[in-house]
């Protein structure tokens, strides 16, 4: 009787721990499945922690810390609270060190990995790491990789399918793709407004991004895009004006996209847009060339050779890896997955 007594009283201590525990720590090489969580005792993998962090309130941020190493993700995440309605936190998931931390190196940025077969049918067959589900979700300091499951055609790493939803920020993060092996659609698919996406790298990726419906104060800033073998950007059918500035876009098949030949009065500025098939695009059956006659275009380089750091014989990475090589165009440009300067 004492000891149901000592746990009652107990009970509105643990449930008020559980309110502000907001901070859930994951760790792939150290963590346990069944951990609590918290910095000493950190859970194993990230889908553990996501459906963890989905229990929580939503009154209070919360954030998700990465340790360095290599997180597979086997199903889709859902970022949500156990708050269904009008959620405002911020729900932050990212690396303990960022890279513009002193003592950062490539290898401590946490790699994701999806091995997951075909996991939605919203709106066609295709695989999600992170299903955006709540308003203020940031993704900082990341690199991920494609998905090499031989059923998946398309793959997204961050998904946002309600058109209602709004604040969605991904910073200094990596997205690498390679076609023959571990494709990756684009970096993002995503409706919505309040898309900021700042000091990123998309390398290889089929699309960087895919923006369909209800696109209003999307930004674009500080980021390179390489080898899109569709297009840059894939944009929707949204006038809204958007922030496209000291971006880097180059040896892409198209740099923009559009579902109709309709041309927006677009503005670019102060990028390089060089080196790529093709510039503004609309889709038919194909990709063709549109007219660009309605844009504006304020400091916008389009020559120069752009050159980035990549391995060659050496064992590890190099720091600044896929970021501008010396000698390369566009170096004079603060674009890069570093905000501080690393030279």
């Amino acid at each position: 009787m004492k000891k149901l007594r000592f746990l009652f009283l107990l009970y509105p201590v643990i449930a008020v721990l559980h309110l502000h525990a907001q901070t859930v720590y994951v760790d792939a090489v150290k963590g346990r499945e069944e951990a609590a969580g918290t910095a000493a005792d950190p859970l194993l993998s990230i889908e553990k922690a996501v459906t963890l962090a989905g229990s929580f309130t939503g009154d209070e941020p919360v954030n998700i810390k990465l340790a360095p190493g290599l997180y597979i993700v086997a199903h889709e995440m859902i970022i949500k609270t156990a708050k269904t309605a009008n959620d405002q936190s911020r729900f932050t998931i990212e690396a303990m060190t960022m890279p513009d931390d002193p003592d950062w190196q490539p290898e401590k940025m946490p790699v994701i990995q999806s091995v997951s077969s075909n996991n939605s049918n919203v709106q066609f067959t295709h695989s999600v790491s992170f299903l955006v589900a709540k308003n203020n979700v940031s993704f900082k300091g990341l690199k991920f990789v494609g998905n090499p499951h031989p059923d998946v055609a398309y793959y997204y790493p961050i998904t946002r399918e309600d058109e209602n939803l709004n604040g969605l920020e991904v910073s200094q993060c990596y997205f690498i793709g390679e076609k023959n092996s571990t494709r990756l659609q684009s970096g993002l698919w995503a409706h919505g407004a309040g898309i900021h996406v700042d000091h990123c790298i998309f390398y290889n990726c089929r699309n960087a991004m895919v923006l369909i419906k209800g696109i209003k104060d999307f930004a674009l800033t500080n980021s390179i895009i390489y080898g899109a073998y569709e297009s840059a950007i894939w944009y929707g059918l949204s006038d809204a004006p958007f922030v496209f500035d000291h971006n880097i876009i180059t040896h892409c098949n198209f740099f923009w996209v559009r579902p109709d030949k309709s041309q927006p009065a677009y503005t670019f500025s102060n990028s390089l847009i060089t080196e790529n098939d093709g510039y503004m695009g609309y889709i038919a059956n194909d990709l063709i060339p549109a007219t660009e006659s309605k844009l504006t275009e304020k400091n916008i380089q389009k020559t120069g050779k752009v050159l980035l750091v990549e391995i060659k014989t050496e064992k590890q990475q190099p720091h600044n890896y896929l970021n501008l090589a010396p000698g390369s165009a566009g170096n004079d440009m603060p674009a890069g997955i570093f905000k501080k300067d690393k030279k």
